[in-house]
């Protein structure tokens, strides 16, 4: 059994935490070596599977992330930018695989995960979906396709608890349109309309966000012209699908170099 990739899930009492413990302690490929949760919270000290109400797994929640990464080969991070931060700098002295879903990145972040990629491996992605990947490829190949006379506009939808817009897979999907049409994303990008904004700025990329009940994610990219419009869409009905494709990257990172990746490395698109 120790023969497998020991997996560390950061977070762990969150909504991608505990379906990532679910995910991990499910697959032949991996075990669950160690579950984080920030200082001070009750889950600290007690077994996992008994803080999702099942029985004993025989690995305790810690607030120790050195502890924890002395006894795996991987970190899975769904947490808070200042979270992810710290746990690069430690995953990279550690020589960890360091798989990424945390949104809500600003450049400052960014720069310092990229500095610890020097050191280790970094999966980033703003989401670990095979279909979203595949709706960012071919969101990059409509754009390159068509002139600016086509408005780009990419409509997000997520439950009511989450915290930051808009969400880290719109973003993927703007900044392919940009790299598709041949400009830059922060140049051209177009959100949070309200009141007398005046006529849309010609060659725009815009986002809209939605936020309501328990939606898991649904992402819209538009382009429409005069007279037509094309829509590509893709809906999530359930997060495990975000797990799986998370756990697929630090499975796959094992025998790489350093460097920061994506999805589109780890699915090979």
């Amino acid at each position: 059994m120790d023969a497998l990739p020991g997996i560390v899930i950061a977070g762990a009492s969150g909504r991608m935490g505990r379906m990532l413990i679910g995910t991990v302690l499910a697959s032949d490929k991996a075990r669950l070596a160690a579950a984080i949760q920030r200082p001070g919270h009750d889950w600290i000290g007690r077994d996992v599977g008994e803080c999702l109400g099942g029985a004993p797994v025989g690995v305790k929640v810690t607030d120790d992330p050195l502890e924890a990464f002395a006894k795996a080969r991987a970190v899975i991070d769904f947490t808070t930018p200042a979270a992810t931060v710290e746990f690069a700098a430690l995953a990279a002295q550690a020589r960890l695989v360091h798989v990424i879903g945390t949104t809500g990145l600003e450049p400052e972040h960014l720069a310092k995960i990229d500095a610890a990629a020097r050191h280790a491996v970094i999966v980033r992605a703003g989401n670990m979906s095979l279909g979203v990947n595949l709706l960012v490829t071919l969101t990059r190949k409509v754009a390159a396709a068509l002139d600016a006379d086509w408005d780009i506009e990419v409509i997000e939808a997520h439950h009511n608890k989450k915290v930051d817009a808009p969400s880290g897979t719109a973003l993927m999907l703007g900044q392919a349109a940009a790299e598709g049409r041949g400009v830059d994303l922060d140049t051209m990008r177009d959100s949070g309309r309200d009141g007398i904004t005046g006529a849309r700025r010609p060659g725009a990329i815009g986002f809209s966000a939605i936020r309501g009940g328990d939606i898991v994610g649904e992402h819209d990219v538009l382009f429409a012209g005069a007279g037509e419009r094309i829509v590509l869409r893709h809906i999530a009905t359930d997060r495990a699908i975000f797990a799986r494709g998370a756990l697929k990257a630090a499975l796959w990172g094992q025998d790489k170099g350093p460097g920061a990746y994506d999805m589109m490395d780890v699915l090979g698109l």
